[in-house]
């Protein structure tokens, strides 16, 4: 006889309680969302929260579908110098000396 074993896996979430303070109509338009919704506010903030910060990261790691569309359409003479910083430090030296 062959027997099965089922393992189930719980994920316990630590959470933190935070005090927001905002407009009282945003907050009620928020709650009846959240209701439509089935969430909770909380569940909401918290989502938009992880997706805010996950786009913070992969802003820094990847170049916009519209950035990279556009490259190679403008072609630069091979003398440009495309430092923006050091251009930027001229400019203020330029400027003020």
């Amino acid at each position: 006889m062959h027997s099965s074993r089922i393992f189930i896996k719980i994920l316990l979430r630590m959470t933190t309680k935070l005090t927001l303070s905002m407009d009282k109509k945003v907050i009620e338009k928020s709650k009846k969302y959240a209701a439509s919704q089935n969430r909770s506010l909380s569940d909401l903030i918290e989502s938009y929260l992880k997706s805010v910060t996950a786009s913070d990261i992969k802003a820094t790691n990847q170049t916009s579908s519209r950035i990279r569309a556009l490259r190679g359409s403008i072609k630069a003479p091979a003398d440009f110098d495309y430092n923006y910083k050091k251009m930027i430090r001229d400019e203020i030296i330029r400027k003020h000396g």
